[in-house]
């Protein structure tokens, strides 16, 4: 399923709106091209879960870490990686193995050292509206799935995309 959203407030809506959900922690690949919403959603969502400050692409430090009274979240963005093996000499297990839902720009530049997603979340740039499609690899994310799959209905019926 997808949902179509129309401005860079519905997306930090429906982000947030997926808080109480991925809150419990594991592995999101945010897909899309430069530009098209992948670091808007995360702000949205590390929001949602309680961050008070601005929430930045960490496309040079490569990771931010969010520890939150709601959740621990680590912020991904590997734009600048130049090789999948810098993941390891950064600790990138270390952050996977806790209870932190790990957000992920750009993972196919980890291809190799990464797991397989729990969530793969794909952002379209569709020029005035993004369209948010999403796809699981685990049990887990299928169970997110399913939700999604209600949230942007539900989003859908009561007209909240446009």
């Amino acid at each position: 399923m997808s949902i179509r959203l129309t401005g860079e407030q519905k997306m930090l809506e429906f982000a947030a709106a997926c808080a109480p959900l991925l809150a419990v922690g594991g592995l999101v690949f945010l897909e899309g091209t430069l530009g098209a919403g992948k670091t808007t959603f995360s702000r949205g969502l590390i929001q949602a879960l309680g961050h008070q400050g601005a929430v930045k692409s960490p496309t040079y430090t490569l990771v931010e870490d969010y520890e939150l009274n709601s959740a621990h979240v680590c912020h991904f963005d590997l734009y600048r990686l130049g090789d999948p093996e810098e993941l390891e000499f950064m600790g990138i297990r270390d952050y996977l193995d806790q209870q932190a839902l790990c957000l992920i720009e750009w993972a196919e530049k980890g291809q190799g050292i990464l797991p397989p997603a729990d969530l793969i979340l794909h952002i379209d740039d569709l020029g005035d509206s993004r369209e948010l499609s999403w796809e699981a690899a685990t049990d887990k994310g299928r169970h997110w799935c399913g939700t999604l799959d209600r949230l942007a209905a539900a989003q859908t019926n009561a007209g909240d995309n446009t």
